[in-house]
């Protein structure tokens, strides 16, 4: 080195601590990188991504590659520092000086502020980056090649390989995660349709069904001018039929084919009997997942819930399955809301005993507990343990409530508190 001048040496230091700065970027930059937008650039034939996706195939021998230039480049700096500070202040003050001069620089220049930036912008660094890094790998394999085989070596003694905990897949509450962090990328309601989709393995036909008590259907022993009067005046484009009791369901009837057989003058009683669909059964227990591909591959849009003794518990529809990911068809503009709930003007909510506790929790963003009964009134017997015989007033999973009416050994209607139960919440939050 004394053949150079004092000016070029400082020229080559600061290539040096460029090349350092170089390498502590990329491997932020490389690692920082969203690595499901890079497999999307892959595909999309993204040639940096398809360099970038070549080298993060194997990080052990990308991450040996840069540490290995990087420690070259920081021991050469530390060479020429050295020179440079014994020149300008001598063997005493010169080793002191650049072991704290140079530490300084290395710290700012080439660790911590291209680093930084490459947090922050990973894929302006990566991306550039593997032109070089791709030609290095192959010009510095045998001793990246080395390096790696040492380390997997001791990496094998405590039982990991290098490809252990490179998956990138996701579990369930991981996409939720990813659903909501998605912000204005993705709008609201699709948010709330993405994530009622990942909780369809979570509800199963027995959460979302007509009770067996509210199924519309029709005994096909009463009066032949009731049933028809009943076809006439139905709501559904389905009526079950039965016989006597529900539990000796006959089948499904589209109105539709009864209406047909009006218009043919052919409608009677055997002709409405020859006109039933067979009805398609489903354990109460099925996940709303797995149901909505049986529907699909059975052609089915309708069918009987049943228990494990093969009893009629409800009914369940393709569009509960449907209402479940996208809302209630129903919906309009203006929030309301159901028929079973209704506002007091004290901030209290009257609701109605029947009601689903779950269609509560999404109806009023209320956290009563979804193990176990599916009713509200269901919920209060199990808590008290026993039917209550009057009026009384309990905490139900936090919520003050009341019970308003009970008849026929039901609670038919309660008072709840979601306001006080707010303020007791945040209090406790404070505290």
């Amino acid at each position: 080195m004394d053949v150079l001048s004092t000016g070029t040496l400082f020229i080559i230091l600061s290539v040096l601590i460029l090349c350092s700065a170089y390498f502590s970027s990329s491997e932020t930059g490389m690692m920082s990188l969203n690595r499901y937008r890079l497999k999307h650039l892959v595909n999309e034939n993204h040639s940096a991504a398809k360099r970038v996706q070549a080298l993060l195939d194997r990080p052990d021998r990308l991450i040996g590659l840069i540490l290995i230039g990087n420690n070259l480049v920081n021991i050469a700096a530390t060479v020429v520092a050295t020179e440079i500070c014994m020149r300008l202040f001598g063997p005493i003050w010169g080793p002191i000086l650049v072991t704290v001069g140079l530490t300084l620089v290395i710290l700012v220049f080439a660790e911590v502020t291209p680093k930084t930036l490459a947090a922050l912008y990973p894929e302006r660094i990566a991306f550039p980056s593997s032109l070089l890094l791709l030609p290095l790998m192959k010009l510095l394999y045998p001793m990246v090649f080395l390096i790696n085989g040492i380390t997997n070596g001791l990496l094998a003694l405590l039982r990991i390989k290098p490809t252990d905990g490179s998956s990138d897949s996701l579990s369930r509450e991981e996409l939720r995660t990813i659903v909501f962090e998605a912000g204005a990328l993705i709008p609201k309601r699709h948010q709330d349709m993405l994530v009622s989709i990942l909780d369809l393995e979570n509800v199963t036909a027995e959460d979302i069904m007509v009770p067996r008590n509210e199924i519309v259907a029709i005994d096909v022993n009463d009066d032949w001018k009731d049933i028809q009067r009943q076809l006439v005046n139905s709501q559904h484009t389905r009526v079950l039929l039965f016989r006597d009791k529900i539990d000796d369901a006959v089948g499904f009837v589209h109105v539709r084919d009864a209406l047909r057989l009006l218009s043919k003058d052919q409608f009677s009683k055997a002709t409405l009997l020859r006109a039933v669909r067979e009805i398609y059964y489903t354990p109460e227990s099925t996940q709303l997942h797995t149901l909505m591909y049986k529907f699909q591959a059975e052609k089915e849009r309708i069918g009987l819930v049943v228990d494990e003794y093969g009893d009629i518990q409800g009914l369940v529809t393709l569009e509960d399955i449907l209402e479940e990911i996208i809302g209630d068809f129903t919906t309009s503009m203006i929030p309301t809301h159901s028929k079973e709930v209704t506002v007091q003007q004290d901030g209290s909510v009257l609701v109605d005993g029947s009601a689903n506790v779950r269609e509560l929790n999404k109806e009023m963003n209320w956290n009563l507990p979804l193990e176990g009964p599916k009713t509200l009134s269901g919920l209060v017997v199990e808590y008290l343990e026993e039917i209550p015989d009057n009026k009384v007033s309990l905490r139900l999973a936090g919520y003050p409530m009341e019970i308003v009416d009970i008849s026929d050994n039901k609670v038919k209607t309660l008072r709840v508190m979601p306001d006080l139960y707010k303020a007791e919440k945040a209090k406790l939050d404070e505290s």
